[in-house]
């Protein structure tokens, strides 16, 4: 069993103020996925366009939401949801005490990954100061499932060419939130036309490469639907035929 802290992940939390106020009714009108109910899900911060900012898993703690995603991006977060808080009375920041943790099997208070079950079980949990990660482990899980993550592998790319309809990152019967018009758009159509793919390192192309990783062989690339090698395809992805 591997267990341990993710130290390339944060937290940021969301907490009322006032017994007025509602975290997670905020955030619905920003998040891509249905925070009203149980939790955690896999949701998103897009732009107008229906663009990735910032990925995450939500996570809720009692009144407070928790927003565990990118450690780089998660001041940005905490700042971006900042601007949208505009007179509510709510705190968001960057939690320093709290960790994700990560285990490649089932184990005491943790919950498996809202996304898909290939990727393991998590919670979040204190954070241990110095203590070993175990993201290189959790990096060669996540690829090897074909799964993509955070703002180097997803930044600026249409939510549902991310995959994000099949890993469960969006709901198509919640209100509205910031980018829902041209998710909805492309959903309706059931067409789209580019996704993102973990593709063998040999295979990767150049121009349409994110992210590269020598030390597994694999490579994220963000690739039109027609040129997506049929090995690279996972069997939790199933290619529309109005988009082959």
């Amino acid at each position: 069993m591997t267990i341990g802290q993710l130290n390339s992940r944060a937290v940021v939390r969301v907490s009322p103020l006032d017994e007025s106020e509602d975290a997670a009714a905020f955030l619905q009108g920003l998040l891509t996925n249905d925070v009203t109910g149980t939790l955690p899900v896999y949701a998103a911060l897009l732009t107008a366009q229906g663009k990735t900012m910032v990925d995450m898993l939500v996570w809720r703690d009692e009144h407070d939401i928790l927003l565990e995603c990118e450690a780089a991006e998660a001041e940005t977060l905490a700042k971006r949801l900042s601007l949208y808080r505009l007179r509510r009375k709510l705190d968001i920041a960057v939690d320093a005490g709290l960790a994700a943790f990560w285990s490649d099997e089932a184990a005491d208070g943790f919950v498996p990954d809202p996304r898909l079950p290939a990727l393991g079980y998590r919670r979040l949990g204190a954070i241990s100061t110095g203590a070993d990660g175990v993201d290189e482990s959790y990096l060669d899980q996540r690829l090897s499932s074909g799964v993509a993550e955070g703002s180097t592998e997803l930044g600026d790319i249409l939510w549902l060419e991310t995959n994000a309809a099949e890993l469960g990152g969006v709901s198509f019967t919640k209100g509205c939130y910031i980018g829902q018009e041209n998710t909805a758009r492309m959903n309706w159509r059931q067409k789209i036309n580019r996704r993102v793919v973990v593709v063998p390192l040999a295979q990767s192309q150049e121009k349409r490469c994110k992210a590269a990783y020598p030390a597994l062989g694999l490579a994220v690339d963000h690739l039109r639907v027609d040129d997506i090698p049929a090995e690279a395809v996972p069997d939790w992805m199933t290619l529309a035929a109005g988009e082959a």
